[in-house]
């Protein structure tokens, strides 16, 4: 990889210097970028690092959101009608580096393989998957996460639902009126809390901002809580954790899973599981049954799964699958494994060898990113990647219902005909289970044309995307949801404004 950094004025319209009164984060620093992608691929483009100060009704500073915008030079012309796309994360209290240096952007951390060392090496290279041949790309960083701030010190009033959707609505607006972007299509994409982030995001900017989306990209998202978080008196969790399992256990014996290879498991799972789930424990039958159908498909020990009626827990699991070894998998994704701290113990308690082994070196390699190759150097503030002030700060709500976004999804989608929708798993992750998502999205209507909502699922867990195969696989499928977007939102062919297509006459 070749890469050059040097500051120089930026490609098409220039951007108009923010007031800076009251801000703490340094001036923007814009670089021109060449990297070496690999079989005579090169790619140049602009690299911004900067924030956006949001200001009240009276002009007082509230906020100031740190993004990164990755964007290919042009004319004024080409610029304007390249799409682009505003990327977030989840947590709540993650920074986008995650699907900045792990996914989408012109470079990233590898963190490939069956474990991960938080000691690893920080150097970045260039990302042959990378979205910006086809978008140009902007990483925000919600208030509390990454360097982004409230004004006063008090990022509290940020952390809920609602707030949190209109702040970074209100950001994404903020962004492409300063850089003369709004006649671009415009997508969204995020990843966990993210994705839920993704409908209400949509719906604000639709009803509140006067700004319409042409694309959600939503990333082992969260669409309906009472789905992630049921209690154990449910059957609904056992459900859909049920083929993730299986993966699991494909992926052990060598085998890639695949949406062919998952159907029995699927099947079985919505159809003699839940059946026999719902008979309750005290029906030895349903228990005999489901135990050793439950233990041929995730390869655990039949005993185990019997004296747990059948009803294997996440926690559970990820001890059970290496407990001969002393190893424990990742709910983030079953493949990555790392040592059990307390092999001997009967319950154990163990950092998750994803979530936080990846804290240390993505830190690391943001802070590298920042400094070293966008020129823009913070001082004396923290860099937080994943925020438990955020996370254990976060109002949820006081109503008795769950939070979901699939009312927003459903709204969105109605009111807009040419918006399009891909919803993204991977097989092995049991923090948010793809089949928890296939299920929701069976029950959705189909507005107009039923491939403006679609369901791809990867090989790999949570970030599934760490894996190249699949981080190659998410690439094509999210250009061709950008290409058809773009088409459609040209020639009003995707779904005629909300109608059903029609055969149109052949000249």
């Amino acid at each position: 990889m070749t890469a050059s950094a040097q500051q120089g004025p930026p490609q098409g319209p220039a951007r108009k210097a923010p007031e800076r009164e009251g801000r703490r984060l340094p001036p923007d620093s814009t670089t021109e970028q060449k990297i070496d992608l690999g079989e005579g691929r090169t790619l140049s483009f602009k690299a911004t690092a900067g924030s956006l100060g949001l200001v009240d009704e009276d002009g007082k500073l509230q906020s100031e959101i740190a993004f990164i915008a990755y964007l290919k030079p042009g004319t004024p012309e080409e610029i304007a009608a390249r799409p682009i796309t505003f990327a977030v994360n989840g947590g709540p209290g993650a920074a986008s580096a995650y699907l900045n240096i792990g996914a989408l952007g012109p470079w990233r951390l590898p963190t490939d393989g069956g474990t991960i060392s938080p000691s690893q090496r920080l150097d970045l290279q260039a990302n042959p998957s990378t979205w910006l041949d086809f978008t140009d790309l902007v990483f925000l960083d919600p208030v509390g996460t990454g360097y982004s701030r409230a004004a006063d010190g008090d990022g509290k009033k940020y952390w809920n639902i609602d707030a949190d959707a209109s702040i970074l609505a209100a950001t994404i607006a903020r962004y492409l009126r300063q850089n003369d972007r709004l006649v671009s299509p415009k997508f969204f994409v995020g990843e966990s809390y993210g994705g839920f982030r993704g409908p209400l995001i949509a719906q604000k900017l639709q009803d509140d901002v006067g700004i319409g989306l042409s694309g959600l990209v939503l990333l082992s998202p969260v669409l309906d809580f009472a789905w992630l978080q049921s209690p154990r008196t449910t059957p609904w969790g056992y459900v859909t954790r049920l083929p993730s399992f299986a993966a699991a256990a494909l992926e052990r014996k060598g085998t890639t899973p695949t949406r062919t290879t998952m159907k029995d498991a699927e099947a079985y799972a919505s159809g003699d599981y839940l059946a026999d789930l719902l008979k309750g424990p005290a029906d030895r039958q349903a228990v005999a049954r489901l135990s050793e159908r439950v233990a041929a498909l995730t390869g655990l020990d039949p005993e185990t799964v019997r004296r747990q009626a059948g009803r294997i827990s996440a926690g559970s699991y990820q001890r059970e699958i290496g407990r001969d070894a002393g190893r424990v998998a990742s709910a983030y994704d079953t493949g990555v494994t790392g040592w059990d701290p307390d092999p001997n113990a009967p319950h154990s308690g163990f950092e998750d060898p994803v979530l936080t082994a990846l804290k240390a070196p993505l830190t690391g390699a943001m802070v590298r990113l920042y400094t070293e190759k966008l020129g823009w150097r913070v001082e004396n503030m923290r860099y937080e990647l994943l925020s438990e002030a955020v996370n254990r700060g976060w109002n949820w709500g006081s109503g008795r219902s769950p939070p979901e976004s699939m009312g927003a999804l459903k709204d969105a989608m109605a009111l807009d005909g040419n918006l399009r929708v891909l919803v993204v798993h991977g097989f092995t992750d049991l923090v948010t289970p793809y089949f928890t998502s296939k299920l929701l999205i069976d029950q959705m209507p189909v507005y107009g044309s039923a491939d403006r909502l679609k369901l791809a699922v990867y090989p790999g867990g949570h970030m599934f995307y760490t894996r190249p195969d699949s981080r190659k696989a998410f690439h094509e499928d999210a250009a061709d949801l950008f290409a058809r977007a773009v088409r459609g939102r040209s020639d009003g062919s995707v779904g005629g404004g909300g109608e059903p297509d029609r055969p149109r006459p052949t000249p």
